[in-house]
C-alpha cells in the first residue's frame, strides 16, 4: 500500500482532477476501512486555483439506522465557531466601531461588567485582543465538573448568564496577556460585544457582518437560535464514547453562545475559510493579516485571533471543534480542507492526516485542470 501511495504521489504533476479525485477518494476509503469505529467521515476540498470543489463521505450518519452518510449533511462544528466570531469582531474593527486594543469595560453589558468587577477583574486592562487570543486571564466555565453536569442532565437548557456566573465562580483572576488559556468564556464575551455594538442578537449580526447572503452561505446557522435552513439535509449524528453521547440527545445550549453553536456542511465550512483568506469578508489586509499573526511568542502559543497558525512543512491556518470537526487553509496551496469525523477521538488520527496529505497533494505543480 505504501508503494502504491508513493507511486500515486509521484504521478500527481501529470494528473488531472479526475485522477486526483480518485486518489482523494481511495485515501479516505482506505482510512475508513482501518478505522470503522470513526462511524463516518466527511471531507471537502476547496481549491479554486485547481478548479476543485469536491465533497465525499464514507460511513453512516446514524449508528442505529445505519443510514449512509451524505457529504451534504451538516454537523455541529463546535469550536470551529470561534473563527466566525473572531472574523465578525474584526469586521467591527474594520468598520471603525471598535478597536482591537480597546479595553472591554465599556463594551460589555452593565450586568456582565458588574459581575466581573465584583470578582476583582480589571476590565480596563483586558482588551478585545486578549479575548480573541485567549490571554484574558479569565477562568473558563468549561471544566470536568461542567462535562459531568451535562452528562447527568443532557436535556438541561443553559443560558449564557449561567455560564458567565460559572466562569466567575471557577477561580480568581489571572494575569492578563501573559499566558494562553483556551476558554469558551472569551468568545461568549465577544458575542456579547457584538450584540452591544450592533444592537442585534449576536447570531443575526454575525450573519450580516460575515456576508452570508452575499457569499451564498445558506447552510450555516446557529443551531436552535436560527431557523433550520430550507433544503438542508438532517444533521448527521455525532458521538462521544467517553460519555456515551449522541449529539441528538444533548441540548446544544451547553456549547452555543459564541464558543460553539454553529452547524454547517463540510463544503460551507471550507468556503468560509476560503472566502475569509481570499479577502472577501475582511477586505483590510492589515486586519486580516493580524488575524493569523502570533500574539504570544510561537513557542508559547500557536493561537492568533480566532485561528491557529501551524507550521506543517507549509503554513497552515486551522481551527478544530470538540465533536471532531477540523478545517485547514494553506496560503501556499490557496486551498481549504474540511474533515469531519463523527466519533470524537478519531479526529486526532484521521483529520490531521487527511488535511496534511491533501494539502501537500494540492501543492504539487502542474496539476492539469479539466
Amino acid at each position: 500500500m505504501k508503494k502504491l501511495l508513493l507511486f500515486n504521489t509521484l504521478l500527481i504533476p501529470f494528473l488531472g482532477f479526475a485522477q486526483l479525485q480518485t486518489i482523494f477518494q481511495n485515501k479516505i476509503d482506505s482510512i475508513y476501512e482501518k478505522n470503522k469505529d470513526a462511524i463516518g467521515i466527511i471531507v471537502h476540498v476547496e481549491a479554486p486555483k485547481q478548479n476543485i470543489s469536491w465533497s465525499y463521505a464514507k460511513g453512516v450518519s446514524d449508528i442505529k439506522t445505519k443510514e449512509p452518510l451524505n457529504s451534504e449533511q451538516p454537523v455541529l462544528i463546535a469550536s470551529n465557531t470561534k473563527p466566525y466570531v473572531a472574523a465578525a469582531i474584526l469586521r467591527l474593527v474594520e468598520k471603525g466601531q471598535i478597536s482591537i486594543d480597546q479595553p472591554i469595560k465599556n463594551l460589555l453589558s452593565k450586568k456582565t461588567r458588574q459581575l466581573f468587577e465584583k470578582k476583582g477583574y480589571d476590565l480596563n486592562v483586558i482588551t478585545v485582543k486578549h479575548l480573541l487570543s485567549h490571554t484574558s486571564g479569565i477562568h473558563d466555565y468549561v471544566d470536568d465538573a461542567y462535562f459531568g453536569f451535562v452528562n447527568q442532565h443532557p436535556k438541561y437548557k443553559w443560558i449564557k448568564e449561567e455560564q458567565i456566573k460559572r466562569a466567575i465562580d471557577n477561580g480568581e483572576p489571572q494575569k492578563v496577556g501573559e499566558k494562553f488559556s483556551y476558554g469558551d468564556i472569551n468568545y461568549l464575551l465577544l458575542a456579547e460585544i457584538i450584540e452591544q455594538k450592533t444592537r442585534q442578537p449576536f447570531y443575526t449580526a454575525i450573519r450580516d457582518l460575515l456576508k452570508y447572503n452575499e457569499l451564498g452561505l445558506t447552510k450555516t446557522w446557529f443551531i436552535d437560535l436560527e431557523k433550520y435552513p430550507k433544503q438542508t439535509l438532517a444533521l448527521a449524528h455525532q458521538y462521544s464514547d467517553k460519555y456515551n453521547w449522541d449529539s441528538y440527545d444533548i441540548n446544544p445550549s451547553w456549547d452555543l453562545y459564541g464558543g460553539g453553536g454553529i452547524a454547517s456542511t463540510a463544503k460551507e465550512s471550507a468556503l468560509f475559510f476560503q472566502y475569509l483568506f481570499d479577502g472577501k469578508i475582511i477586505k483590510n489586509k492589515k486586519i486580516l493579516n493580524e488575524m493569523s499573526s502570533y500574539v504570544l511568542p510561537s513557542d508559547q502559543s500557536k493561537y492568533c485571533l480566532g485561528i491557529y497558525h501551524f507550521d506543517m512543512g507549509f503554513n497552515a491556518y486551522y481551527h478544530g471543534g470538540w465533536w471532531g470537526t477540523d478545517v485547514i487553509y494553506s496560503p501556499e496551496s490557496e486551498a481549504t480542507i474540511t474533515v469531519f469525523t463523527l466519533q470524537k477521538g478519531f479526529q486526532h488520527i484521521i483529520n490531521p492526516f487527511i488535511g496534511k496529505e491533501f494539502q501537500k497533494l494540492l501543492m504539487k505543480k502542474d496539476i492539469v485542470k479539466l
